[in-house]
């Protein structure tokens, strides 16, 4: 979660908002985003679609990284995790030619 953590705090910093002025945008306390800033905790998707829309940012941008994330931790111990994830590949790739 580190570089989702980072990329959100490069947006704050660069906005010039104090953490407690976002987390509040977002509905969470402050302690919640700066865990979610260091990479301890995972934030919810509906937290990042807000956080997009606050600082002006196609939602995609904080998604990518996100889902990305999710999958490695799941994945992260897992012998057959490159085979699982060309099957995963295949398979989204066929759902989405439907």
């Amino acid at each position: 979660m580190k570089e989702l953590g980072e990329t959100l705090r490069q947006l704050r910093e660069g906005k010039g908002l104090l953490l407690r002025q976002v987390a509040a945008d977002l509905d969470m306390d402050t302690a919640l985003l700066s865990k979610i800033e260091r990479g301890d905790r995972s934030p919810k998707k509906e937290q990042l679609l807000k956080a997009a829309a606050l600082f002006g940012i196609p939602p995609r941008d904080l998604l990518i990284p996100w889902l990305s994330e999710k999958v490695s931790q799941l994945l992260e111990d897992e012998p057959f995790a490159l085979e699982a994830l060309d099957k995963c590949r295949n398979k989204l790739k066929q759902g989405n030619t439907k």
